[in-house]
């Protein structure tokens, strides 16, 4: 069986990241060689935006209750907002959005579709688990594109609105402790998918021993604040 470097248990110092997006200079820098091409870096982050705007609508539309109906509205939007100031950067360095985008639609929309829960309570954890983990991870590729790179940092640290489906999920584990055990397992689930569409927006097909050294403390941090979140909620992760 695999064990991958995020399920080993740490020896000695780890290193880590010092908050979202701001890596030290020997971290950046060598981070710095494995990050994308800039227009995949911009087509990607901005075709996830769509996405979780698309996967929240969905929910929307299949929510009875109009408390939650408008609550997830709030996320929607705001996943929207920072699509839609994605999108406006792009232009503003003259490139095609739609263009930059294409080429990511097909395997993104088969992530979201693999994330997609059966009950809509999964599929509110998925988008919190996923963007939120995505969000960190673009906000660390972020710091090798200079002022490009701020600009992507600053529409991504913007508010994601998705306290409100934190909320949500903690009253459906309040009317029945057996989703507890259900949506932790859910979300557990969830890490594998979202770590692979993070490794495949590096530049190497393959990376070497060496390589993965300067990847791993940006994983490892990725997954430290996926434990907070599912903390933050009751779940175990």
């Amino acid at each position: 069986m695999v064990t991958w470097f995020w399920q080993r248990r740490p020896q000695g110092r780890v290193l880590t990241l010092r908050s979202r997006g701001e890596m030290s200079d020997t971290t950046r820098v060598d981070f710095e060689e494995l990050a994308p091409e800039i227009d995949t870096f911009l087509g990607q982050a901005a075709y996830l935006q769509l996405g979780y705007f698309e996967t929240l609508s969905e929910l929307i539309a299949s929510t009875p209750e109009l408390a939650q109906k408008e609550s997830l509205s709030r996320a929607a939007g705001a996943a929207l907002t920072k699509h839609e100031e994605l999108v406006a950067l792009i232009r503003a360095r003259g490139d095609d959005p739609t263009a930059l985008m294409l080429p990511f639609r097909e395997p993104l929309d088969a992530f979201r579709r693999a994330t997609h829960g059966v009950r809509p309570q999964e599929t509110m954890l998925s988008v919190h688990i996923t963007a939120g983990m995505l969000d960190d991870f673009y906000l660390a590729l972020s710091a090798s594109y200079g002022d490009t790179g701020d600009r992507v940092a600053k529409i991504l640290r913007g508010d994601d609105d998705r306290q409100a489906i934190v909320d949500i999920i903690g009253e459906t584990i309040s009317s029945d402790e057996q989703w507890r055990s259900l949506l932790a397992l859910w979300g557990r689930r969830l890490v594998g998918d979202t770590l692979l569409i993070a490794r495949a927006a590096l530049r190497p097909a393959t990376l070497a021993a060496a390589e993965e050294k300067k990847v791993e403390p940006v994983f490892t941090e990725l997954m430290s604040a996926h434990s907070r979140r599912m903390d933050a909620m009751g779940l175990a992760a």
